[in-house]
Parts: structure tokens; sequence; C-alpha cells
């Protein structure tokens, strides 16, 4: 489906799916910790991304297979209130 500024709907999601986060923060190595810390034992994937031009700010990209939309909101929530995490995508 195409989305555009005229359409209301949102993108139908058919569960579970491989759902990926980046997390931005100022330090790659607490964002790395995060990751683990909220993924537990689930079966994830993660990478760094990039730092910007300054090396302040820095990201993580994450990923796993989320069974529905309530496990993903939770995922998001959980990366969105750390405290390492500035900002989550």
């Amino acid at each position: 489906m195409l989305l555009d500024d005229k359409t209301q709907d949102k993108p139908k999601i058919e569960y579970p799916a491989n759902w990926g986060f980046k997390l931005i923060g100022r330090n790659k190595e607490a964002l790395h910790a995060c990751i683990k810390e909220v993924m537990g034992d689930k079966e994830h994937l993660c990478s760094l991304g990039n730092a910007s031009k300054t090396g302040k700010f820095h990201s993580y990209n994450a990923s796993c297979i989320v069974d529905d939309q309530e496990e993903r909101d939770r995922l998001f929530k959980c990366f969105q209130d750390h405290d390492d995490v500035e900002m989550v995508i």
C-alpha cells in the first residue's frame, strides 16, 4: 500500500515480523549494553550505526522478531525510557 499525505490508513503489519529499532545516544558502549538489557534472552541482531560529525552522538541498529504490536510497543517504550537513549526511531 502506498501512503501519501491524503491517506489516513496505517499500513497493515503482519505478525510475527522482523522489526528494527535505531537507538541514538551519547555513549556507544552504554547503548550496546541497553540493547542487551532490553532484549534479554530474545534473539536479536545489533550493529553499530553512525556517529555525528562531532562524535557527540552515536547510533545502534537493533532488530528482532516481534510476535505482535504489544511486544513491539513494549520494546520501543523500554528503549525510549532508558537513561542512556536520547532517541529511538
